[in-house]
């Protein structure tokens, strides 16, 4: 799949991760649809130029995220919608006892699971059905999806029942979707980046976001979130990979 002049839908675009793979896929010559619900993704949209265009939409809905994957269809012209990197999602943090013997509350967990597991089946079955659609590329190619994991799903720290569990449920999709999406030639990858310099992070104490950083084997610092869109402009462009999930982390196993 090439990058240059296909079109790409990208969640949670408006910061972080997403935005930057937004700016890394237009520089390469693509067009990207930018979707997100924060309204900020409208000036980025505007910072990127006439080859990117804002949707504000819902992950978890099913009629927002429709329209956001018609609007990418259409602004693909002949070409259609090549590609999607749901990068959209919450961190969570919660002990299922607390300090007073209080049980964690169950609203919390059902809503970490809606927008992190739920939402990406949900931006993943409305793309694919779109890109099945697609005339097949010189090598045969249709789409490609990119979900974003975390080293959560494998390295689970305390606290982060509802996160982990979400983003294992991300990693467990991979390979099925991969499997069934494989007879109409559309890929299906994930990537799960380590801790990285997002919005997310800053939810997270100073004291505690140091101590991650220097926990990172090499290189001892944050990811930066180019990092994350350089993995997925080559996950993109590689045929050959597919129906798996990459860590991005610089060596770090959670304790």
């Amino acid at each position: 799949m090439q990058v240059k002049d296909r079109t790409f839908l990208i969640t949670g675009a408006a910061s972080g991760l997403g935005s930057a793979t937004a700016e890394r896929l237009v520089a390469a010559g693509a067009s990207v649809v930018l979707c997100d619900l924060n309204d900020s993704v409208n000036a980025h949209a505007e910072r990127l130029g006439k080859c990117a265009k804002a949707c504000m939409a819902d992950i978890t809905s099913a009629e927002q995220m429709q329209r956001a994957v018609d609007e990418a269809v259409a602004f693909g012209g002949e070409s259609g919608l090549s590609g999607v990197v749901h990068c959209a999602g919450v961190v969570s943090v919660a002990k299922l006892v607390d300090r007073d013997g209080n049980a964690a509350d169950l609203e919390g967990y059902a809503r970490t699971i809606k927008i992190n597991l739920v939402g990406t089946f949900n931006v993943m079955r409305l793309a694919a059905a779109a890109m099945t659609r697609n005339t097949p590329n010189e090598s045969g190619e249709r789409g490609v999806i990119i979900n974003t994991a975390s080293v959560a799903a494998f390295d689970g720290q305390i606290g982060q029942c509802a996160y982990s569990a979400s983003k294992a449920g991300v990693v467990g999709m991979s390979l099925p979707a991969a499997r069934e999406l494989s007879r109409h030639a559309i890929r299906v990858m994930a990537i799960a980046p380590g801790v990285f310099e997002t919005p997310m992070m800053s939810e997270i104490p100073d004291e505690a976001a140091k101590a991650l950083a220097a926990a990172v084997p090499f290189p001892k610092r944050l990811g930066k979130p180019d990092e994350f869109a350089q993995l997925a402009e080559q996950i993109i462009t590689n045929p050959m990979l597919n129906g798996e999930v990459i860590r991005l982390d610089g060596g770090i196993r959670m304790q």
